[in-house]
């Protein structure tokens, strides 16, 4: 009887006397004869070998590829490669393990479950996993992986050139609608008058330039357009009359009201005032039989055929802005509709609450649609229009301080290739440096091959090493 089939023996007798398999599945219950016949699979001869792990010296099944101690200070057992477990002998093993492939020899084998352990010849692990085969050819010292045909199509690894594209990287911020302060207006006194008719204006009403808004009268201007009468007329060397006009510019009389005076040699006891420019009037303070003190804001005058859209761009976002770059602004009240602009203002300052710099978007705005304080989203492509070399997002590998991409060798060979990056948009990335255009990168299952490689350096490392831990 083999020494494997006497260990599943007595291990079936203790668990059916102890009670079944409430027992057996309790390592600690086990009789510690038992243990050590599981723990040490020669333990009839004498031990040899390296240290290839640590074990529990209970005899549970915990291990340890270093030293280390139980809770109460006791140091784990040393196993030599001879004690290893082997649920067969070498023939047995050599008989179950595939033959290699025609024209490639084994090199070794390494651990089924990526323990820094390789053996020369097949064997099984302490779970009685058979040891997998590395053959010549399979690990290179570029770092490259090999992985067979079958490997590939189950891991789904595709590959695709590196090729020169358009990278167009969109900035995306909320916003709201503003007045430019450039095209406001106010319609206010130089003297105090007295408001003699309002004219059928009100706040939202669409005004023209030269628009009659109302009619005043004061006496500041009453006098200084009979002194201007009384001047004579306009010449070169009537320097009364050109002093007696500049008072009435002084006063801010409108043109029209001056030229009338100076065509009829007479002078109105009211004044007409009109619109300075063509707008939607945003407020109005007047009402007929008032009193206006100087300086009192009787219309106000707003221009919309071009307003502003004030965004708040994140902090990181801020190196791809530049002035002039085209936006595309979204309404939330015109789904569907997209407003055409550009970036005019970068402000130079951050809000410390919401780590955003505002940036101001000029838009024309010619039938009036969008509307002050209006909710916005901006779309600032900030692509520079050119063709760089790039990848898709899928093809790198960023751990933070490194990017890497899988060059794709052919014949299932695939090298890892440092790379520096640059601007990302519509799912590539620019490439600066490390690859060149035509190049074949993997762009799925990139981490499947990563873990690939990364084991398959350990165990190298550990080879070049020595077998001790």
């Amino acid at each position: 009887m083999s020494r494997t089939s006497r260990i599943i023996a007595v291990s079936v007798a203790i668990a059916a006397a102890a009670g079944g398999g409430f027992v057996a599945a309790r390592p600690d219950l086990w009789p510690n004869k038992l243990k050590s016949m599981l723990v040490v699979g020669h333990a009839d001869a004498q031990a040899s070998g390296p240290v290839i792990y640590y074990q529990d010296p209970d005899g549970r099944l915990r291990y340890s590829l270093t030293p280390a101690n139980t809770a109460d200070g006791r140091a784990f057992r040393p196993v030599m490669a001879s004690e290893d477990i082997s649920f067969g002998e070498q023939e047995a093993e050599a008989a179950a393990t595939p033959a290699a492939p025609e024209g490639r020899k084994i090199k070794f084998y390494r651990n089924p479950m990526g323990l820094p352990d390789t053996s020369p010849v097949p064997k099984r692990d302490s779970m009685g996993m058979p040891y997998i085969p590395v053959y010549e050819g399979d690990d290179t010292e570029d770092g490259s992986v090999k992985l067979s045909p079958g490997k590939l199509q189950r891991t789904g690894v595709k590959s695709e050139p590196a090729a020169p594209r358009v990278i167009n990287t969109i900035i995306r911020a909320p916003g709201t609608i503003q007045l430019d302060e450039r095209r406001s207006a106010v319609i206010s006194m130089r003297s105090e008058t007295w408001v003699q008719k309002v004219e059928d204006v009100t706040t939202g009403t669409q005004v023209h330039k030269g628009q009659p808004l109302m009619r005043g009268y004061s006496q500041a201007i009453a006098a200084a357009a009979a002194e201007y009468i009384a001047a004579g007329p306009l010449s070169d060397t009537n320097s009364l009359a050109h002093g007696s006009k500049q008072r009435l510019l002084n006063l801010d009389v409108p043109e029209t009201a001056i030229a009338s005076i100076e065509k009829n040699r007479v002078s109105s006891l009211s004044i007409v005032w009109p619109a300075p420019r063509d707008g939607i009037v945003i407020e109005r303070n007047v009402v007929e039989g008032m009193r206006a003190q100087p300086g009192d804001v009787l219309f106000r005058l707003a221009d919309l055929s071009l307003v502003w859209s004030m965004v708040d761009v994140a902090e990181r976002d801020l190196s791809a802005l530049a002035i002039g770059q085209p936006v595309t602004v979204r309404a939330r009240s015109y789904p569907g509709r997209t407003f055409s602009g550009k970036v005019s203002v970068i402000y130079p300052m951050i809000n410390r609450e919401t780590r955003t710099a505002r940036v101001r978007i000029e838009l024309p705005n010619p039938d009036l649609a969008l509307l002050p304080d209006m909710y916005v989203d901006a779309e600032i492509n900030t692509g520079s229009g050119k063709s760089v070399l790039a990848v898709p997002n899928s093809a790198v590998i960023d751990t933070g301080s490194r990017q890497v991409v899988f060059i794709d060798r052919g014949e299932g060979r695939l090298e890892p290739r440092d790379v520096k990056l640059g601007t990302h948009g519509n799912g590539y990335v620019e490439v600066r440096d490390g690859i060149q255009n035509g190049e074949p990168v993997v762009v799925s299952a990139n981490f499947l091959i990563d873990a690939e490689s990364n084991l398959r350096a350990a165990l190298k490392g550990y080879s070049e090493a020595g077998p001790a831990p």
